[in-house]
């Protein structure tokens, strides 16, 4: 009874030091890496395709610096640190027209960038919820609330989906609100209207409007 009770106390110290000596070990870069893939598993895992191939996929901290960005835009959101950029295709939310856009994450916003102007912008305090598909493709919709300074949710293509609402999800510190959903998705057009988008299994990846109208995501 004693020599096993104090060998399985020595195991547990024994453990117990060598996290700690690989935690100490840890860069932190590779400490932030592990965080942030921890809100990544608690969010997606089991829920969207791809997640398992994106964990050998390490983050990195920004698509693009932040000198790729348009001076006029960085005059314009300057005071707010700024976290991540990444290029992302944004729908519009009448005809879901293609457009080519970044999008900026600070500490206390997001921004949608077409070259030198501020398309959008949501702070985190007012964001309502994410929503991504339970399928493999990249669509993200930021939801905002309905007022006169929105113009509606945001719809956008991205290409690291995991890394991308990852990093939204905390710097926003709103991992609760987002929702992996299947089938389809109801967002906010503006004064009160509402569209619809539908995700669905094909031979090749496609983003149309159909004959009813609806944002069809292949």
């Amino acid at each position: 009874g004693f020599s096993t009770q104090t060998s399985e106390m020595l195991q547990k110290i024994c453990i117990r030091n060598l996290v700690r000596k690989y935690c100490r070990g840890l860069t932190a870069e590779r400490k932030v890496q592990l965080q942030q893939k921890v809100v990544t598993s608690a969010v997606f895992s089991g829920k969207k395709e791809g997640y398992l191939e994106s964990l050998s996929q390490p983050f990195l901290e920004t698509r693009l610096k932040e000198n790729d960005l348009n001076p006029k835009v960085l005059q314009l959101i300057r005071g707010e640190n700024i976290k991540y950029v990444t290029p992302v295709i944004k729908y519009d939310r009448n005809g879901f027209k293609a457009r080519e856009r970044l999008l900026v994450l600070t500490q206390s916003s997001a921004y949608v960038v077409e070259m030198a102007k501020i398309k959008q912008k949501i702070e985190y305090s007012t964001l309502k919820g994410i929503s991504t598909s339970n399928l493999s493709d990249g669509i993200v919709v930021i939801h905002v609330p309905e007022d006169n300074k929105q113009k509606g949710d945001v719809i956008l293509q991205c290409e690291h989906i995991f890394e991308t609402v990852t990093k939204l999800c905390i710097l926003a510190n709103k991992q609760s609100v987002v929702k992996v959903v299947k089938g389809s998705l109801r967002f906010r057009v503006g004064s009160g209207k509402e569209g619809t988008m539908v995700f669905t299994v094909g031979p090749e990846p496609q983003v149309f409007k159909d004959k009813t109208g609806q944002l069809t995501v292949v």
